[in-house]
């Protein structure tokens, strides 16, 4: 579903602000994975994720989405492949439409455009069900503007809304990282079962260590640009947080594990 073979990304190139953000970076996900990826400030975990998105171009390498070689089309282009969710509740919904208005305008998004306006009675029952799968009760409040909503609300139908016309690749950008704990769990909780019922390929950003041994199939661990661990099945589920920073350690040549991953 994706697959991404050596490439390379360095921003401010030939000055004395030159930083390497991805070096050499290969990664292949079949479809269904769920793949978390952790690692430090400047590890390179969101600009793999904006490479892959089309935010920036790559300097050298190929990416390829179910496929399709992707490398060279504009962010614009490749968002029919994608879904994302990023870290800012506010970011992916209209705050002064309604619930249901939102999901309207993600379940046409790509779709030709006709002079019919308004949801139909089926629409509407349709969004009550996808609804409840949040478990939020959104389902009994579809007329609500999304701007009264909460910001784990909002997140929870952002992710909702990505996944509404399945995408090839959904991208979660540290979707829970300004979300107090309980709502965190919540949506974590909802996003696991959103991507197992439609089986989505997935690839999620977390500061949270055990977060990310405890969702999805498959660990990541990325290091100055480069993927120093991959884990996953058995091997991942058995991981404590305690061993995988000594494998952080071990992979990295590092012993400030503890600094860099920040921890939470």
């Amino acid at each position: 579903m994706l697959d991404v073979k050596n490439i390379y990304k360095t921003f401010n190139a030939g000055t004395v602000n030159e930083k390497t953000a991805l070096n050499g970076v290969s990664l292949h996900l079949n479809p269904g994975d769920f793949i978390t990826v952790i690692g430090g400030n400047g590890a390179g975990k969101s600009t793999l994720l904006n490479a892959v998105a089309g935010s920036w171009t790559v300097d050298e390498g190929t990416i390829t989405i179910a496929g399709t070689d992707v490398t060279h089309l504009p962010e614009y282009k490749r968002a029919r492949y994608i879904g994302r969710v990023f870290q800012d509740p506010m970011m992916g919904t209209a705050p002064d439409m309604q619930i249901e208005e939102n999901l309207a305008l993600a379940t046409r998004r790509g779709k030709h455009r006709t002079l019919r306006q308004g949801i139909t009675r089926e629409e509407r029952e349709h969004y009550r069900e996808v609804l409840k799968i949040l478990d939020l009760g959104l389902e009994n409040r579809l007329t609500t503007k999304v701007g009264l909503l909460s910001g784990g609300q909002r997140q929870a139908l952002t992710l909702l809304m990505a996944a509404m016309v399945k995408p090839h690749l959904l991208l979660l950008d540290e979707h829970t990282a300004a979300l107090d704990p309980k709502t965190a769990v919540k949506v974590l909780d909802a996003t696991e079962r959103i991507i197992s019922r439609e089986k989505l390929s997935t690839l999620m950003i977390t500061h949270n260590m055990k977060d990310a041994i405890a969702y999805g199939n498959r660990l990541i661990m990325m290091y100055e640009g480069r993927i120093v661990v991959d884990v996953s099945g058995e091997e991942k589920k058995k991981f404590t947080v305690e061993q995988l920073l000594a494998l952080f350690n071990q992979a990295s040549g590092s012993d400030e594990a503890d600094d860099k991953l920040l921890l939470s």
